[in-house]
């Protein structure tokens, strides 16, 4: 299974100064604004740094893990299972559009395996 992309997440309570940090200090570019502020590199889209994630409920997984499509997600998913690896968020279709879930890896660290659908 491809690995698409790496996503960063970053810490802090501050969205606006966050914006204007990563915006105006170093020209990165909105992406999303809701649930998360999702930046990008307007270069190298793939390049995301996601601020706000710890607002959300739940497990706050360390980065997320981009796998390119949900039949992906879903084969990770299979495999997390069958290995018995603790999952910590089910397997979800979010209503921003991802299909994800959390998993615990053998070290303790929390990942986010995702992929846009729709």
């Amino acid at each position: 299974m491809p690995v698409k992309r790496i996503v960063a997440y970053a810490g802090g309570h501050e969205l606006t100064a966050s914006r204007d940090f990563y915006v105006e200090v170093l020209g990165m570019r909105v992406a999303m604004e809701d649930p998360v502020l999702d930046l990008q590199s307007p270069d190298n889209p793939t390049a995301q740094v996601i601020v706000g994630a710890q607002e959300m409920q739940g497990p706050q997984p360390s980065f997320g893990i981009d796998v390119g499509e949900a039949a992906a997600v879903d084969a990770a998913h299979a495999e997390v299972v069958r290995r018995g690896l603790r999952v910590v968020y089910p397997l979800t279709d979010e209503p921003w559009g991802v299909r994800r879930f959390f998993v615990e890896d053998p070290g303790g660290t929390i990942i986010n395996v995702l992929a846009h659908i729709g």
